[in-house]
């Protein structure tokens, strides 16, 4: 583990990895100008090979290498080391808006418990901005976030609802089901960016209709680990 112990941070931003070495140093980058005495990055490893580790560890307070692989098992250690009041779960290839911790001061001195930002897709084509919208949306009906929205919480909260759910997928639609019992969320509108990518390589239908798929049948109740497989 690599460690800065000189912070007294109050946002704590933790990122799960694995083989993210080709988006790693962009997101990293983004978060150069917060990382000061009150924001702390936490980057949690699986078992990279690719040089996320070197990337990381220049760009990073806290490298957690080793964590059994696992998005959710990642983001869970790396909570336990957060030394912050508020915790952001970024994923490798998602940016932040540029004043995200302005903001989230903001809502934090406001007694907000937990919330996520509004979305956009990377890629140009038109049919991302509808996606776009449709997610921002649904998210504000349903209370449900997803890990692309880049959620945060308050440690006591997340801790309180049993943290995410150590389970192969949907374990961020979990925690939204378990939290919005508690408190509805705060639905922060500038936008985090995530990448295209998957929807590029996958194409954007077929994606659209596997994601809505995999969700409808978990609210059907069909194990994470079959889902897990049929994402795969």
């Amino acid at each position: 583990m690599k460690e800065r112990t000189d912070k007294n941070p109050w946002l704590s931003i933790i990122l799960p990895t694995l083989n993210e070495a080709s988006v790693l140093a962009s997101t990293l980058q983004s978060l150069q100008p917060a990382r000061n005495n009150e924001v702390e990055i936490i980057v949690v490893d699986g078992g990279s090979t690719d040089g996320t580790l070197e990337i990381a560890c220049a760009r990073a307070d806290i490298v957690l290498r080793g964590s059994p692989r696992g998005r959710a098992v990642q983001m869970n250690h790396g909570a336990r080391h957060a030394k912050g009041t508020c915790l952001l779960f970024l994923h490798a290839d998602t940016r932040l808006p540029v004043d995200a911790p302005r903001l989230l001061k903001q809502e934090m001195d406001k007694d907000g418990a937990w919330g996520r930002f509004d979305i956009r897709l990377s890629g140009n084509h038109r049919l991302f901005r509808v996606i776009e919208f449709l997610i921002n949306q649904r998210s504000k009906m349903t209370g449900i976030a997803t890990g692309d929205q880049c959620i945060f919480i308050r440690p006591e909260l997340f801790w309180q609802v049993g943290a995410y759910s150590e389970i192969p997928i949907m374990e961020d639609i979990a925690l939204s089901k378990s939290l919005r019992k508690t408190v509805p969320p705060v639905c922060l509108g500038p936008k985090a960016t995530t990448s295209s990518r998957r929807w590029e390589q996958n194409g954007i239908v077929r994606t659209i209709f596997l994601m809505w798929s995999l969700r409808l049948f978990y609210f059907l109740g069909v194990k994470p680990e079959t889902l897990s497989r049929w994402y795969r």
